[in-house]
């Protein structure tokens, strides 16, 4: 692909409802700026679509001019994917409706839609898609990867409520790919990233979830935590699908439940949810509370889009931020240790150590009924490490780097794809394991030039 410096951006405007920023337009800068700030690339082009007609105009200008080509939905991709120096982007933010169908459970999504802007129309209803815990993340992203939070053990992946997706392909034409329409660019959707299309709309199955949820946080000291999460694992090993608990190891953010001694000591937090009964519940997550001594909690009854919107202080855009991941079945006591350790000697207070339990429903679905694998990972680990000048960038990255060997020969060998940086390309086979030679098979009948290369790459099939 040849980057274009100056091209006839004019004639593509004349076939395009919306607007096509270039770098002396006004809005340019904001519209490049993404969630990772140590993302700084300049695109010849940013052409913000608002409609299916418009993202089908941008494609085949970038295959004609053979221009690098992103796709931009939240721009929340930890690696920078949504934009590329000297191509074009195509900026789906506008395309952000949400349409719900109480009667059928189903909702029609815009690619440009975030988790808040679904959870708030079908919530509306007492209705849920299962996505991520950040309410600012793209739902086209997340749902492309797989897509787990909270619901994830009782409901499964994102992409196991999806009924449908249309999809403008590399030729520029328009599809719909379900079980029924076009299934094989439908399996490798879920799961396989942006490397077979822009999708326009994603149909999902609705399920009842809230309007309220029993959630919060139990802090402990980090020094417990090796028995804390002695005590979460057999916990989460019997527990009911409706509970999903999450261990979380940093500093102590300035929460008011805490007393102001805390704040900014090393702790492990345990995210506790429950979406059933509210009574049930708390006899479930009352004996947590003995775990260890506990520095302070908040747990109550609060709407579901509450508890989405929880984390969000915590993942604010403008900082930099670095991350590795590790999928696992189990953690052996061994593995504790070396968590502990790490999360007691963060680069930065920002930094966290993640702990994410799936399974469940997730697990009951077979490894190959979709493009996404990883149907053993019962646990997903991200490193999140995040820190505020370039001068950190050092000092940051190299402790993620460690942790991240230090913790692999407890690891499966997997990893989810939407946690991969830029520096990770040689991951994607982990990624996709077993699953990566039907992608790639499907990859070169939809896009055989690899005209959507700005992803985590699946190269096509019989080319190097």
């Amino acid at each position: 692909m040849k980057s274009l410096i100056q091209s006839p951006f004019d004639s593509l405007q004349k076939s395009f409802r919306g607007e096509i920023l270039q770098p002396h337009s006004p809005g340019y800068d904001q519209a490049r700026t993404i969630w990772n700030a140590m993302i700084d690339k300049h695109p010849a082009a940013i052409a913000r679509c608002t409609g299916r007609a418009d993202v089908a105009a941008a494609v085949n200008f970038a295959r004609e001019h053979r221009l690098d080509l992103a796709v931009r939905g939240g721009g929340h991709n930890i690696a920078g994917n949504a934009l590329c120096d000297g191509g074009l982007v195509i900026d789906l933010s506008l395309m952000k409706a949400v349409r719900v169908d109480a009667i059928a459970r189903r909702a029609h999504v815009g690619p440009g839609a975030t988790l808040a802007d679904v959870d708030r129309e079908t919530q509306k209803f007492g209705l849920a898609v299962p996505t991520g815990i950040n309410s600012t993340t793209g739902i086209a992203g997340l749902t492309l990867g797989g897509g787990f939070g909270w619901l994830a053990r009782r409901l499964g992946l994102t992409i196991d409520s999806l009924v449908s997706a249309e999809v403008v392909t590399a030729d520029g034409q328009a599809l719909r790919a379900s079980a029924t329409d076009h299934p094989d660019l439908f399996w490798a959707l879920r799961g396989g990233g942006g490397n077979f299309g822009v999708v326009t709309d994603f149909e999902f199955q609705l399920h009842p979830v809230g309007p309220e949820v029993l959630a919060g946080l139990i802090v402990f000291p980090l020094a417990e935590a090796k028995q804390v999460l002695q005590q979460h694992r057999e916990l989460m090993a019997t527990a009911p699908a409706e509970l999903n608990v999450w261990a979380v190891l940093r500093q102590a953010p300035p929460l008011p439940f805490l007393p102001a001694d805390v704040h900014g000591r090393d702790i492990i937090a345990l995210a506790v949810f429950y979406s059933g009964d509210p009574a049930e519940g708390a006899k479930l997550i009352d004996p947590i509370r003995r775990f260890g001594h506990a520095y302070g909690e908040h747990i109550g009854v609060q709407p579901f889009t509450a508890w989405q919107q929880a984390f969000d202080p915590l993942l604010t855009p403008g900082m930099r931020n670095y991350w590795k991941s590790h999928n696992f079945t189990t953690l052996p006591d061994e593995a504790f240790d070396v968590v502990a350790n790490y999360a007691g000697r963060l680069p930065s207070p920002h930094c966290e150590i993640f702990l994410g339990v799936i399974g469940g429903a997730v697990s009951r679905v077979a490894s190959d009924a979709t493009a996404y694998g990883s149907r053993e990972a019962n646990i997903v680990m991200n490193v999140h490490c995040r820190w505020e000048t370039p001068r950190e960038d050092s000092a940051c990255i190299a402790w993620a780097r460690d942790f991240f060997r230090a913790a692999a020969p407890f690891a499966t060998g997997s990893v989810y794809v939407n946690f991969l940086t830029a520096d990770e390309t040689d991951r994607v086979g982990a990624a996709y394991g077993r699953n990566l030679g039907r992608l790639a098979e499907i990859k070169a009948r939809f896009d055989p030039t690899n005209l959507f290369h700005v992803n985590q790459n699946i190269k096509p099939a019989g080319r190097s």
